[in-house]
């Protein structure tokens, strides 16, 4: 199975916001600094000298809000090819401004853009608020810039929900799948405009420095959530000179196969499982289950097989098969707050009430009603399909092994037929160790039992990276920035602020 989707709680706050706000008539550009062209390739030297048509636009809570639209190659080999758009958003500092800061909630898919118009506090802090001209923005093939389009909404529901009707795991299951792949990828390959092939992080990461200069700065000052970790690895890896301060919250190891990386999820999330499960049995307010953990458990895993063998039609007309309660649970073990709400979905589907549980699961698929709030799941594929190698036979055998051993719960329904297959381009990513010799400090923050960037990945990225520092959050949920741990925040803080850099690892707990 490829990767989740990183999503935690701050993609959420943008992908779920009521209603985008509108813009108000043309005011004066901000940041107010001439483009940085310096170093830049003679062929792309026009793109980093741009004037950008910013209008003055709403945003959520206090302060001034700039939106624009940038242009970017859309392939950085071959700049002739054409164009495409991405949209911006940025946040003018309270005070006087250190420069720009980057923001990227994760996915990938989720919108920078949303998160900054409605929550750019929640996304970076009310004291980096005062200090940066924050800058949301939405990766090529995301939500308002140049987006990856497949599916109406009806179709995305039948995509994603229609139960098959052939057995689980038998030839007509994985050849249902298969046709219902191959009609997906066909849709966005016909209604994306020709730029699924370069749907790519690493090109994603060029279209941040290409902001960084028409931005007006001389370095990416950036801070990533989850996948966006990845995103500024990335960057640092190919612009080492040019790294600010940085900081990678939920980091990936880019050096393992994808099938080792949906593997590791799955132990995650069988952890944060069972930490959820003995915090239900504590409890006892509701708590659908009695015994120990393990008997917990496993009383779960018998309850997901009764709903696979007897899926549940929800009021909407939806049906809730094993999958769908699975997702539904996944979703909720993304932060420690959503477990009292999980017991209320888990006994409700044990009872034969679908509702609470497809409330989670549209909540990770940004579904509203019948229709979708953004474009994230389609953005999410092609990037996944176009970042990810094919695996070795081996690799997939040895993550298959290891769900099997360490995430029993989730095993029987994690491995399904690869959408990526069927997708029109073959991947052009690489999985390798990402070091970025030369840059800058780059802090790491790293979660011990974050479920969907597990703890491993954020010491593994900041071991790789050759000036890392690592920030350890002990502590439930996914990422740690933000997070109410005053000592995380305090030390990102200080980072942005004065450059400080801990002279060694820090644990909080």
């Amino acid at each position: 199975m490829k990767p989740l989707r990183l999503l935690g709680s701050v993609a959420a706050v943008a992908a779920l916001a009521a209603a985008l706000l509108g813009c108000t008539p043309k005011s004066q550009p901000a940041p107010d600094r001439d483009p940085v062209t310096d170093g830049v390739p003679a062929e792309v030297a026009d793109y980093y000298g741009q004037d950008v048509d910013w209008e003055r636009c709403a945003g959520g809570g206090e302060g001034t809000f700039y939106c624009g639209d940038i242009t970017a190659p859309i392939d950085w080999s071959d700049p002739d090819a054409g164009d495409l758009e991405l949209a911006v958003i940025v946040r003018v500092a309270a005070g006087e401004s250190r420069g720009s800061l980057l923001v990227n909630p994760g996915g990938p898919g989720a919108s920078g853009v949303d998160l900054v118009r409605t929550s750019a506090a929640y996304a970076v802090g009310n004291t980096l608020l005062d200090e940066y001209d924050v800058v949301g923005f939405d990766p090529r093939g995301v939500g308002d810039s140049t987006a990856v389009r497949c599916l109406d909404a009806a179709d995305m529901d039948a995509y994603l929900f229609d139960v098959p009707a052939a057995e689980r795991g038998s030839a007509e299951w994985e050849a249902e799948l298969t046709a219902r792949n191959e009609d997906f990828a066909a849709a966005c390959e016909a209604n994306s405009g020709g730029i699924l092939s370069q749907v790519t992080t690493a090109n994603a990461a060029r279209d941040m420095d290409l902001l960084r200069g028409v931005l007006g700065d001389e370095q990416l000052h950036y801070l990533g959530y989850s996948y966006g970790a990845y995103l500024g690895a990335m960057y640092a890896e190919l612009f080492p000179e040019r790294v600010g301060r940085v900081v990678l919250d939920g980091g990936i190891d880019p050096s393992i196969p994808g099938a080792l990386v949906g593997a590791r999820q799955a132990v995650g999330f069988e952890s944060a499982l069972r930490a959820y499960l003995a915090a239900c049995l504590e409890s006892h307010d509701d708590c659908p289950f009695s015994g120990t953990v393990d008997d917990a458990a496993t009383a779960l895993a018998d309850g997901l097989a009764a709903v696979d063998a007897a899926p549940i039609e929800a009021t909407d007309g939806r049906v809730m098969n094993a999958d769908a309660m699975v997702m539904g649970i996944i979703t909720a073990l993304y932060a420690e707050g959503n477990w009292p709400y999980l017991t209320t979905a888990i006994a409700s589907a044990l009872q034969g009430d679908a509702d609470p549980i497809f409330t989670l699961v549209d909540s990770y698929y940004n579904r509203a009603g019948d229709t979708y709030l953004d474009n994230s799941t389609e953005a999410f594929s092609a990037y996944n399909c176009m970042d990810y190698p094919v695996d070795s036979p081996e690799a997939v055998a040895d993550s298959e092994a290891l769900v099997a051993e360490q995430a029993p719960t989730f095993a029987p329904y994690w491995s399904g037929v690869d959408l990526c297959e069927s997708w029109p381009y073959p991947p052009s990513g690489t999985r390798d160790r990402i070091t970025a010799e030369g840059a800058d400090p780059i802090l790491l923050v790293g979660t011990t039992n974050d479920p969907a960037t597990p703890y491993e990945w954020s010491v593994a990225l900041a071991d790789q990276l050759s000036s890392g520092v690592l920030l350890t959050r002990v502590g439930e949920g996914h990422l740690g920035f933000n997070k109410g741990n005053l000592c995380i925040d305090e030390a990102v803080e200080a980072y942005f602020l004065d450059g400080t850099v801990p002279p060694s690892d820090v644990t909080c707990e």
